[in-house]
């Protein structure tokens, strides 16, 4: 199985010279990336006890699945970490590459599938990020699976994306596809959604335990998104850990 979506791929393809344009189409993934970050940040921090100040993610590997033009992966890198980004969509990963050259960031980005790294690659990260992608998987459990594949035991799989319920169709979907035109019209698809729940059972299924889960929550008088602890009616971040015993 496989958990890429051609046509999902074609879409983001579409605009993937627009990438860092922080007024482009990509703009909710420039105002989210701040809320993830400090999401991140504490959670690797906590798990693998670090201090938070200058380079805390030094020595520890991560891997940034639908990396996209780097949005992430780049902030990572910055913090210390080794970092490789994958994405099955080739344009997408040369523009992360071009912007990762003129920012003198040595990033290894690759243009793939996840399940055909976990096949050559088995326990090599330390961190495996996918963010705003499950919704946009064809297969969630082979995605989830060649996650857990590429963590190394006691390793963490950081998720974020999008509610299934009524405020996340309304704010998601009608507001920010058809009146904001913050994405363009079809970018998401409600029904595949994923409640906390069903998300968590997933991860269950894939090997690994589900020990956070946390709201982000949209903050329209600031234009800005930040971390509440179970404001999850919209979008939200999982983190789950591959047991030890795992192998």
């Amino acid at each position: 199985m496989s958990s890429i979506d051609p046509d999902e791929i074609a879409r983001f393809s579409r605009h993937a010279q627009e990438w860092w344009d922080p007024k482009g189409v990509w703009s909710p993934l420039h105002k989210l990336n701040p809320a993830r970050l400090d999401y991140i940040r504490e959670t690797v921090c906590e798990h693998f006890k670090r201090k938070p100040e200058g380079k805390p993610f030094k020595g520890l590997s991560v891997l940034d699945i639908g990396c996209g033009g780097g949005l992430m992966s780049e902030p990572l890198a910055r913090l210390g970490a080794k970092v490789t980004g994958i994405d099955a969509s080739s344009e997408a990963i040369a523009a992360a590459k071009a912007h990762a050259k003129e920012q003198g960031l040595n990033i290894t980005y690759m243009c793939g599938s996840v399940e055909t790294l976990a096949l050559s690659s088995p326990k090599a990260f330390d961190i495996v990020t996918a963010l705003e992608i499950v919704e946009h998987a064809a297969d969630i459990g082979s995605l989830l699976r060649s996650a857990q594949a590429l963590l190394k035991p006691e390793g963490i799989l950081i998720l974020s994306t999008v509610n299934r319920t009524m405020k996340s169709y309304l704010l998601g979907i009608v507001a920010a596809e058809y009146i904001l035109r913050w994405v363009p019209p079809g970018t998401h698809d409600w029904r595949k959604f994923l409640r906390p729940s069903e998300l968590v059972a997933h991860l269950e299924k894939a090997g690994l335990s589900a020990i956070d889960i946390t709201g982000i929550k949209y903050d329209p008088l600031r234009d800005a998104f930040h971390l509440r602890q179970g404001a999850v009616g919209v979008n939200y971040l999982v983190t789950g850990v591959k047991p030890h015993t795992f192998l």
